[in-house]
């Protein structure tokens, strides 16, 4: 029961330096409320009152003791300083179906369009080091997805995280990326232009303060928002051990479904998703598989989502071309994920654009052309 009001704000710099509090976790957390009435009420429990509640240990008592109200209200302002809003479970805009999942966040942080947290959403990841079959299968899934209306989640890594946000504008849709490091700090450094497009047209989230550095624990955490957020996740490529499978396990645990991307037994990225299938996932075949997580039946079927490259297509040029299947980059950012001068770049992008297979784009960017 909360006793306090959304607009208290010092009850809201109270709540967000427990939530800080290390050790606590949303069982603890919520142990803590409904003895203490209210943010600022445990704050100033005293410790042998903190210490009789069952479940709160005596470190996690000292914790609470040592939390500062105005640390709360620093994370606050830091927050509205880059133009994001902090939720908490009890406002309006908080995401629902987070409130719903074991281990549920205790507030997030987000930036750009807020509303997009609580529409539909289907999540699509997969492998950092995709092929170029992921990507073209990745296009196709998303492409399904924003045809049936619904927002695209994940996780703003590299790979095919990168062209499922990047293909979901480019389809014009929307997308959510969900972030293990807090807001304003780009990771990795080569998503920097799309970051930049996500904050512009969709929105940014994450439950770690703005200004957090990327942390190795912090990534695996992240991933049960991805699926928390989602009616279904999609799986396209993943290795063993690969990160789309702990979203897997996630997605699993809230009971939300999964679906996977088969693809060809002897490539290495294809074995975790193989192994959904083998195990029990629904196979994504076409877009038909999507249609019941959709908010409304896609109007209209695409063959493919990206040009099918000419077989003589010179290794250069191909290369170039693959690498835009992420989505549209400028010639700076194309030229360092190639490892190329961007004078070579261009050149070979201009080479392309001849051919019909690439088109420019505003902010000097450049993208493969979509039938």
């Amino acid at each position: 029961m909360i006793h306090w009001t959304p607009d208290d704000r010092g009850q809201r710099a109270a709540y967000v330096a427990l939530a800080l509090t290390p050790g606590l976790g949303a069982a603890r957390f919520a142990l803590l409320q409904q003895a203490c009435d209210s943010p600022l009420g445990a704050l100033s429990a005293p410790f042998a009152f903190l210490r009789a509640i069952p479940g709160i240990t005596k470190a996690a008592a000292t914790a609470v003791r040592a939390a500062d109200a105005d640390a709360g209200e620093r994370m606050l302002a830091d927050a509205e300083r880059i133009g994001a809003v902090t939720l908490l479970p009890h406002d309006p805009a908080f995401p629902a179906q987070l409130r719903e999942i074991p281990d549920p966040p205790l507030m997030l942080f987000a930036q750009g369009d807020v509303s997009l947290l609580g529409r539909s959403s289907i999540a699509v990841v997969g492998s950092r080091d995709h092929t170029p079959y992921g990507a073209t299968a990745c296009c196709l899934v998303v492409t399904a997805a924003v045809q049936g209306g619904a927002v695209v989640v994940s996780g703003m890594a590299r790979g095919i995280d990168a062209v499922a946000h990047a293909v979901a504008l480019d389809a014009g849709g929307t997308t959510v990326g969900v972030l293990g490091n807090g807001l304003g700090v780009i990771y990795p450094a080569a998503n920097r232009a799309l970051y930049e497009r996500v904050l512009r047209d969709g929105a940014l989230v994450s439950e770690y303060p703005p200004g957090e550095r990327p942390r190795v624990f912090a990534f695996p955490r992240r991933n049960r928002l991805i699926s928390g957020l989602a009616r279904a996740t999609v799986v396209v490529e993943a290795a063993v051990g690969s990160g789309a499978l702990i979203t897997v396990s996630a997605a699993l645990e809230q009971g939300r479904d999964v679906l996977a991307v088969p693809g060809p037994i002897t490539a290495r990225t294809s074995v975790g998703a193989n192994g959904l299938i083998r195990d029990g996932a629904t196979p994504y075949l076409a877009a038909e598989d999507l249609e019941r997580f959709l908010p409304s039946p896609p109007a209209r079927r695409v063959a493919a989502a990206t040009p099918m490259l000419p077989a003589e297509l010179p290794a250069a040029e191909r290369r170039v071309a693959e690498e835009l299947m992420s989505g549209a980059v400028d010639a700076d950012g194309l030229a360092e994920r190639l490892g190329l001068a961007t004078s070579d770049t261009l050149a070979l992008v201009t080479a392309l654009e001849l051919r019909g297979l690439v088109e420019p784009m505003p902010g000097a960017r450049f993208r493969l052309r979509v039938p």
